[in-house]
């Protein structure tokens, strides 16, 4: 039995209520989350999916049995949820977004660990460090920008020089995606709670415009809405792929160790109260196939998280972005970052 703590996403489940409406429908990103039909009344598994059903249902499809899938919340109320539900939590697996979400369930005890087979198959750094989840695919953190407008060369290096007035009511953000969150909470660890405000008040001050996802985000910056929108690179492949190499939207990357580049991950754990764990690290193990990760890599441009897959799509390596040296388990202290959200203003 796990306990309700931190992740008082049982508090403040209400206020990421209010991110629901900005993340519904979105397409095969992250932030399409409508309730779709379930697989079987009586689905010998039950998913708890904070990722959107057109993403999440060809590959439920091509692993076939009975599997119920729910998809009535982002991320982060999906995890609220199971706190909230307790015990008597339907859910066998929880398939997350963000690893802010999944710390927070490992931290309340939600979680399980899993078996050897499924945590040697991810990096360390891309797995929970007492091993109750796993990622499943990786994204990072960008700057796209206006390329009428903007010089690839006048883009800063680190998230500190979009404080420069230059860019006051330039820059693109969608403030309730869990995406843009888990940044911030990657800043709070990294700078600390007054560095993390001070960059946030900064921010503030120059007047970013505020969107209710990425995708209208991006559409706002080819535009010519904004000239620069914080936002995850997948959003770009298939936006790119659509409306062609003339577009006038391209991506920037800060400089490895930045905030703004973190790499983070979507990922699985299976519940520690769950009826069917047999059945549950079997679908896990699924998701970490050859089959799956090759879905992500090409229907949906994420970095696969297992050896020996690549992308059709021209993926900057992960060994050239970022930084490993974050424990992404550190992103759980969610309730914190939307209080300090709240403090400034964003949300």
């Amino acid at each position: 039995m796990f306990t309700v703590r931190r992740l008082a996403l049982l508090s403040f489940s209400a206020t990421l209520a209010l991110g629901l409406v900005a993340c519904s429908s979105e397409g095969s990103s992250d932030e399409g989350t409508s309730t779709s039909e379930s697989a079987s009344a009586e689905s010998a598994l039950v998913v708890y999916s904070g990722r959107g059903e057109e993403l999440v249902d060809p590959l439920i499809e091509r692993i076939g049995g009975g599997i119920e899938v729910d998809y009535s919340g982002n991320t982060n109320a999906q995890a609220a949820k199971i706190l909230e539900e307790g015990d008597a939590t339907p859910a066998d697996v929880f398939y997350g977004q963000d690893a802010g979400a999944l710390g927070a369930l490992d931290e309340a005890g939600a979680l399980a660990p899993l078996p050897e087979d499924i945590l040697s198959l991810v990096p360390e750094q891309y797995r929970g460090a007492d091993g109750t989840w796993v990622a499943t695919s990786a994204r990072a953190r960008v700057l796209a920008y206006n390329s009428d407008s903007v010089q690839a060369a006048d883009l800063p290096t680190g998230i500190d020089g979009l404080l420069d007035p230059r860019w006051r009511g330039q820059i693109g953000y969608a403030p309730t995606n869990a995406s843009f969150q888990a940044f911030v909470t990657a800043l709070r660890v990294q700078r600390g709670e007054d560095g993390a405000r001070t960059w946030l008040e900064g921010f503030v001050a120059n007047e970013p415009v505020a969107f209710e996802g990425n995708n209208p985000l991006l559409t706002a910056v080819n535009d010519g809405q904004v000239a620069t929108g914080l936002l995850n690179h997948y959003y770009w492949y298939p936006f790119k792929e659509e409306n062609g190499d003339d577009a006038p939207v391209e991506l920037h990357y800060f400089e490895p160790g930045d905030p703004g580049a973190l790499i983070n991950v979507a990922g699985a754990g299976v519940l520690a109260d769950s009826d069917n764990q047999e059945a549950a690290f079997d679908f896990v193990r699924e998701l970490l196939s050859t089959e799956s990760q090759t879905y992500f890599a090409n229907e949906t441009a994420e970095y696969p998280v297992i050896d020996g897959v690549t992308s059709d799509y021209d993926l900057p390596p992960l060994s050239e972005l970022g930084s490993t040296d974050l424990d992404l388990g550190q992103l759980s202290s969610l309730e914190e970052t939307q209080t300090l959200l709240t403090d400034v203003g964003i949300i």
